[in-house]
């Protein structure tokens, strides 16, 4: 989701690995181990939360977790919890990252010590506040000077508990004084609407003159004005602070007003500092992106020289190949790229022509493809795109299956249990092994077409270079298709969103030995148990030493990688697109039945959108509810006065709407966006609608009392109906200008290495050595016009940032005070007039 700022869209991203953590401190009780998992939050709200690791001060997760940001946030934290079955989760402790901080991260492994979690200092949110100074004529005619201070809002402030009933208290401080007034508590809602004025008295009264009034240095210097929020609670243990700020009264200046936003600070409550890994430590790496992507005419220039690269003889002296050779990974060049090259429909002719350069580099057919070129990112990252329905189709359910009934598999016999019988493993591993098997070797009919027009493309480039080699054509799709798709999801079914989290232990090392004996099953080498270090590997492929397997595969990839065109396949089996739990409004299906909320299980396939009572119902048949894709006019949010709650959207049908609510700002976003792609093509979608729901006999949005009436507001832009390809071209455009920007010197230093390959034909010098320039006449052209477009977009960039630094101001909504990013950023003003993003 974007925020628009004149004109220019930003977006905001994260990628996280969560490692694991060490050193956490052991329970109090004899039995000293803890059942820990880490979430994930923007600022106080929990977007992510990782699997529970049971009976470990040192728990592994080896979880990844990517979304967008749709909303501004001041931290990113980490919080270890301990389950606790009887009582609520205690919190052990916490990494909190400031947003300006992400950059000092970004990309590396981090251990982070734990700092404690403290009430006190879990703060979010900001207030906007005006304080006017003015003279009073008492009865004597005397003059004193009283503080007037509003209260008029609330932004973000955090859910406490599933609820947030807000007020503020104020106070003025001094030597000798401190009173404090209360505003009235705002039910149901973290965004409150005060609009109250409070008067205290600053100074004792003095002669009137009429000149000026004028409070003195240091009177004013000793006062101070603190604002305080809090949560109003029902329990027992009293109200929860929620955050302050304080203002010595010197911000009056001359004029003697000051209307501003703050930022809630966290209280100082003297606490004692932990020391360093008292608490243990965590793990991380986190990748934030901060795209500022302008309109597309900006991005003409450098687009059209990307989009050219699959025609530029040699390949290797195109755009787009020239960004794989000065990245530091081929994995940075070949995300963006592949993703604009499918959005316009070139993804196939350039990774035929990039491909077809490689394998004429390649001198043995044994070693094809076998390395981390741009070649082999680029068709990794399609794949991953355009064949993650196909994996869910095809691996998805015997994945479930393996997870959830932990049948024993292990065949090593060093780390066989007791319990466990050696045949009886082989036998379960070698069921599985076989299920997967056919289920991949009778699935080529379900691969995508443009996976299938890849492949040919290699198996064809192939073919022609090695010809005395019959077995190429198969090796050259077989080390895709099997080694970099079917394999690895096996293996880590997670990070194909196959499985919400890690694998348990033991499941893991069941999947490793089914992903190890599916890759050599497909990749049709001669000798296969020599493929295995393992005796114990090498016993067990025994039982698939037949030729009918080595059939099934060529079988399969001659079906994948033919030139043959079919039509759209529809798909009779309905492919699990997202499930989880959220809170729905009853529909109101029966006329007195009452409309309240419920916990319920929801379930989106190609066909159908569900709920079910439990998980476990949507196994059966037992759906509460079934709307299907064709009776879904529009999805779109709800606003939070409808219900004063939060994160809410509503599904609209022909003659009713659902209203969600979803359990953070992220699922929402991710729920929203997949309804509203599985049903963009349904002929009837709706123009308008009603932005907030239909209650008490009239839409509270527009006031009218029909239910019928027509939406009072233009329904959100459509999107593209293929949900995997979802791409912004302006944005990853964008992003690849960022990385020709990060490493223009290495596109200095290639033209350089053009010249002296041009001038001087002997041996390369080192430090030309890294580039593959086969014409450097060509390669040097495309350099100038490259540089030329990302100087261009530079300057564009810096003349954004000069507007934007003289129109900001401090203490506005977008950049209250308190925010240490836009120090930062009058920083870096002063210091440097360049910048990149």
């Amino acid at each position: 989701m974007a925020v628009e700022e004149e004109g220019l869209r930003v977006f905001q991203s994260v990628k996280i690995k969560i490692g694991e953590a060490k050193n956490i401190p052991p329970y109090p009780g004899p039995n000293k181990m803890r059942d820990c998992y880490c979430t994930v939050n923007l600022d106080q709200e929990e977007v992510f939360r990782t699997k529970t690791i049971e009976k470990s001060l040192c728990p592994f997760y080896g979880e990844d977790f990517y979304c967008e940001i749709p909303r501004s946030f001041r931290h990113l934290s980490f919080y270890i919890f301990d389950r606790d079955v009887f009582r609520r989760d205690s919190s052990i402790g916490k990494v909190a990252v400031k947003k300006e901080d992400l950059q000092k991260y970004h990309g590396k492994d981090h251990w982070f010590p734990l700092q404690p979690v403290c009430a006190d200092s879990e703060v979010q949110g900001k207030v906007h506040l005006e304080l006017r100074l003015s003279e009073v004529i008492t009865d004597s005619g005397v003059v004193c000077h009283k503080l007037a201070t509003r209260v008029l809002e609330c932004q973000d402030l955090p859910i406490v508990n599933g609820q947030c009933d807000p007020y503020a208290a104020v106070s003025l401080l001094g030597l000798s004084r401190s009173e404090a007034k209360k505003t009235k508590v705002k039910r149901k809602t973290n965004n409150p609407q005060f609009d109250e004025v409070f008067f205290f008295e600053v100074t004792k009264p003095l002669s009137y003159t009429k000149r000026q009034f004028d409070v003195e240095e240091d009177d004013v210097d000793k006062l101070a004005l603190k604002v305080d929020l809090w949560n109003a609670s029902n329990l027992k243990f009293g109200d929860e602070f929620l955050g302050e700020v304080r203002m010595p009264l010197k911000v009056l200046g001359q004029s003697g007003v000051h209307d501003a936003w703050y930022f809630l600070q966290p209280r100082d409550n003297g606490n004692k500092s932990v020391k360093a890994d008292e608490l243990g430590s965590l793990r991380l790496n986190i990748v934030y992106t901060e795209d500022h992507v302008f309109p597309t005419e900006h991005y003409n220039p450098l687009r059209d020289l990307l989009l050219q690269s699959a025609h530029v003889k040699p390949v290797s002296a195109s755009a787009a190949h020239i960004l794989g050779e000065v990245c530091r990974e081929k994995q940075e060049a070949a995300v963006p790229l592949v993703r604009l090259f499918l959005h316009y429909g070139k993804i196939v002719p350039f990774l035929s022509a990039i491909a077809h350069a490689e394998i004429n580099r390649t001198q043995d057919p044994n070693t094809i493809f076998r390395g981390n070129s741009l070649t082999s990112k680029c068709i990794d990252e399609t794949m991953k795109l355009a064949g993650m329905h196909y994996l869910r189709v095809t691996l998805k359910p015997i994945i479930d299956e393996i997870c959830t009934d932990h049948k024993p598999c292990e065949i090593d016999p060093v780390k066989l249990k007791e319990s466990e019988n050696l045949d009886t493993n082989r036998e379960n591993l070698r069921q599985y092994v076989d299920r997967i098997f056919n289920v991949i070797t009778s699935s080529g009919v379900s691969c995508p077409t443009v996976m299938c027009d890849i492949f040919f493309s290699l198996r064809e480039s192939a073919a022609s270079r090695f010809q005395v080699d019959p077995d190429v054509r198969y090796t050259a799709v077989s080390s895709f298709i099997f080694l970099r798709f079917f394999a690895p999801a096996i293996l880590s079914p997670n990070l194909f969103h196959l499985r919400p989290h890690h694998p348990d232990p033991c499941t893991s090392r069941t999947l490793t030995l089914i992903s190890k004996t599916i890759q050599t099953l497909g990749s049709l080498a001669k000798s296969k148990s020599a493929n295995f270090k393992e005796s114990y590997m090498a016993a067990f492929y025994d039982y698939f030493n037949e030729q009918k397997y080595a059939d099934a595969v060529k079988n399969f990839l001659d079906l994948i990688s033919s030139s043959a065109r079919w039509d759209q396949k529809s798909i009779e089996t309905p492919i699990m697109l997202k499930e989880g739990f959220m809170i729905k409004r009853a529909q109101g299906r029966n006329r007195f039945g009452l409309k309240n909320f419920k916990k319920r299980w929801f379930r989106l396939t190609n066909h159908e959108f569900t709920y079910h009572k439990t998980k476990g119902n949507a196994k059966g048949e037992g759906a509460l509810c079934s709307i299907p894709i064709e009776n879904i006019l529009a999805v779109e949010r709800l606003e939070e006065e409808s219900f004063k709650m939060k994160n809410m959207f509503q599904v609209i049908q022909p003659e009713r709407a659902l209203y969600i609510q979803a359990n953070n700002c992220v699922e929402a976003r991710d729920w929203i966006d997949i309804l509203t792609k599985v049903s963009q093509c349904n002929r009837k979608r709706l123009s308008t609608y009603h932005p907030s729901a239909y209650l008490n006999g009239h839409w509270l949005c527009c006031k009218l009392s029909a239910d019928t009436a027509p939406g009072c507001t233009p329904c959100t832009g459509g999107l593209p109906a293929n949900i995997q390809l979802d791409v912004d071209g302006d944005r990853e455009t964008e992003r690849i200008y960022s990385l020709y920007s990060t490493y223009m010197s290495k596109l200095v230093k290639m033209q350089e290495a053009c010249g002296s390959k041009s001038v001087y034909d002997g041996p390369e010098q080192e430090e030309y050595s890294t580039f593959v320039i086969d014409d450097p006449q060509e390669t040097y052209k495309t350099l100038r016009l490259v540089i030329s477009a990302v100087q261009t977009l530079e300057q564009q960039h810096m003349q954004y940032k000069r507007d934007k630094f003289r129109k900001t101001k401090y203490g506005s909504q977008e950049y209250p005070i308190g925010d240490q990013s836009f120090q930062c950023y009058i920083r870096q003003q002063s210091e440097s007039s360049t910048y990149s993003i």
